[in-house]
């Protein structure tokens, strides 16, 4: 979700208005991934690169964050969503950590869209958590870690790789997200910023998606 505050800046307003408007289009990308009936979708929202930022436009971020949460839960919930929020959220605020327990257990068990929203996350970060679990639990045979067994401790490991991958704001790269779930996913840049993407420009997304022949190593002629 790249361009909130770039977006606010063509417009001579605050970067928190920026950043609210950024939710508004969350709002609609996940009610249309409902109609396209896709079953996973993870938002960034939060990189652990993004303490840098000003400490007042953190402190906004995080407040947002809460107030949508405890304001949005009982729609996603009564929209059959389970939310996840990945990250390490050991750092947040008492308050923060509760509000996410609760829309997490409150969503436990539904069996519609699967929303997943990065805060405090990184794919570095993942990949070292799951470094040290899995070899706390391998460390008297190093031979027994596998890939399988090296992914069980990944944040989505329950999850299927993404088949796609739409980065807003005109920036091509993918910022250290999801670096071990990425290896097979297509890849969708465009200029528009978050607050701009709407629910067509998703459907193009998706359209462009369709025509790529996913390979996975064979030729082809295999795929027929």
């Amino acid at each position: 979700m790249d361009g909130n505050g770039r977006w606010a800046k063509a417009r001579h307003i605050s970067r928190t208005l920026g950043h609210r408007k950024g939710v508004e289009s969350a709002r609609e990308i996940i009610s249309a991934c409902q109609r396209f009936n896709i079953k996973v979708l993870t938002l960034f929202a939060f990189g652990m690169e993004n303490w840098k930022r000003p400490s007042k436009e953190v402190r906004n971020l995080f407040r947002l964050f809460y107030l949508v949460l405890r304001k949005d839960i009982a729609r996603i919930h009564q929209d059959n969503i389970r939310l996840r929020i990945i990250g390490d959220r050991t750092i947040f605020a008492p308050a923060l950590i509760n509000a996410i327990s609760d829309a997490e257990a409150m969503t436990a068990h539904n069996t519609g869209l699967v929303l997943n929203i990065a805060v405090n996350y990184s794919g570095r970060w993942d990949l070292l958590q799951a470094v040290r679990k899995v070899c706390h639990t391998h460390q008297a045979n190093a031979m027994e870690i596998t890939e399988a067994a090296f992914t069980e401790h990944l944040c989505l490991h329950a999850l299927p790789e993404p088949d796609l991958f739409i980065r807003t704001g005109g920036v091509q790269r993918i910022s250290n997200f999801m670096l071990w779930e990425l290896a097979y996913t297509e890849f969708f840049f465009t200029p528009t910023l978050w607050p701009d993407f709407t629910s067509d420009e998703l459907a193009g997304a998706l359209a462009s998606y369709a025509k790529c022949e996913r390979r996975f190593g064979l030729t082809g002629d295999q795929l027929g």
